[in-house]
């Protein structure tokens, strides 16, 4: 009874990090940012409730994490994020993270490539786990 125990507290405890891990960022301070994401991306639900109005320039944020790169119905993507996606890629909050501090520079590294250009030219230079967190927020 005691092993129960404890592994019931071993347990309580890992899903209560994991949860807290999930969210490392502030998703009130994201939802703020949104304001730089707008003009060229959307966050609609796949029942179609919108959830941000936004631009089509950029493919729909909703429900990115675990996602894989570069597969949204019906947006066309740049040949270097066609060429990223080839790998089978999956977003994750660190690849979000470096990927909106300077896409090109990303995917060049990622790539082994020092030439071609992503589709997305905005640079989101702090507050990218703020933005992840407030995604993660209104894609569950």
């Amino acid at each position: 009874m005691m092993k129960i125990v404890a592994l019931s507290a071993v347990a309580a405890v890992s899903l209560g990090a994991s949860a807290t891990t999930a969210f490392a960022g502030d998703a009130a301070a994201g939802e703020a940012l949104w304001r730089n994401c707008r003009s060229c991306h959307s966050i609609t639900a796949p029942d179609g409730t919108v959830i941000q109005r936004g631009g089509r320039t950029g493919p729909n944020l909703y429900g990115l994490s675990g996602r894989a790169v570069g597969s949204q119905d019906g947006f066309r993507y740049s040949q270097l994020m066609q060429d990223y996606a080839a790998t089978g890629a999956v977003w994750t909050e660190d690849l979000f993270t470096q990927y909106v501090a300077d896409p090109n520079a990303f995917l060049h590294a990622q790539l082994g490539i020092d030439s071609g250009r992503a589709g997305m030219n905005f640079r989101l230079a702090s507050g990218a786990e703020d933005m992840w967190a407030y995604l993660e927020s209104v894609s569950n």
